[in-house]
């Protein structure tokens, strides 16, 4: 088979190295982490735009590197190619090697923040472009000192503690390590914003499979969702994250 792949920035290392060893000619694009950044509706475009851009007489199948990530599949539609989607929350739950992982790690450590090397990389800073959408559009990424000037001393200290009180509910940073890594250096970076930050550090170890069994045409029903041309993606909040409907 001839598949293209659609993938979030966040996974290169991952998606690289399994479309490395896919049986399948898989041509990949990576799409920039600050998508997640705009909100559900303007992911959901743009990652709509690339699918609608895939040459149907190239290709038999698009393959999404993400999962429900904050709805921003929610709604794609398949127009002429099936689309596979792996059935996980995020992209935490993808590098765990599924959501029951996932969920049963999370339900253990209450307040964990995650870090991989894609998200030390390229999930830290935004490209330019989409840096100052999410500026304009929200404030986050604005100092103090910016929000007070833009909006006023009440208004802007009150909107820099939305911004950034999410904090306090963390109190452990877990980095997730997939055997793909060079050295310790990015184990080492995440440890050392852990110390930071005040919280406690756990290296756990990842699993590429949900990864391999994408780009290899493995698409067992469990794991990934298949939609058919003239279908969308439909979240259902439930164990198996997301349904297919038919478009009306």
């Amino acid at each position: 088979m001839r598949l293209k792949l659609i993938s979030c920035e966040v996974l290169y290392r991952e998606m690289c190295a399994a479309v490395a060893r896919s049986p399948h000619q898989v041509d990949v694009e990576f799409l920039p982490k600050g998508l997640h950044d705009l909100g559900g509706d303007s992911m959901r475009a743009r990652l709509q735009e690339a699918a609608d851009g895939v040459d149907p007489t190239q290709y038999e199948a698009i393959l999404l590197g993400y999962a429900l990530c904050g709805n921003g599949v929610a709604g794609l539609v398949s127009r002429t190619l099936p689309l596979v989607i792996p059935r996980a929350h995020d992209c935490i739950a993808l590098l765990m090697g599924g959501r029951d992982r996932y969920r049963s790690y999370f339900e253990d450590h209450p307040g964990v923040y995650f870090r991989s090397t894609g998200w030390l990389e390229r999930g830290q800073d935004l490209d330019q472009a989409t840096l100052g959408v999410v500026r304009d559009r929200t404030g986050a990424g604005y100092t103090l000192e910016e929000l007070i000037a833009r909006y006023g001393e009440d208004n802007g200290r009150y909107l820099f503690e939305q911004f950034n009180g999410y904090q306090r509910n963390y109190r452990q940073l877990a980095y997730i390590a997939t055997s793909l890594e060079p050295d310790g250096s990015f184990e080492q970076r995440a440890r050392e914003e852990a110390a930071r930050r005040g919280w406690q550090f756990e290296t756990i170890r990842g699993d590429l499979r949900l990864f391999q069994r994408l780009v290899a045409g493995d698409w067992d029903e469990n794991d990934f969702l298949v939609v058919p041309p003239g279908w969308r993606v439909k979240p259902t909040y439930a164990g198996d994250i997301i349904e297919k409907e038919q478009v009306p």
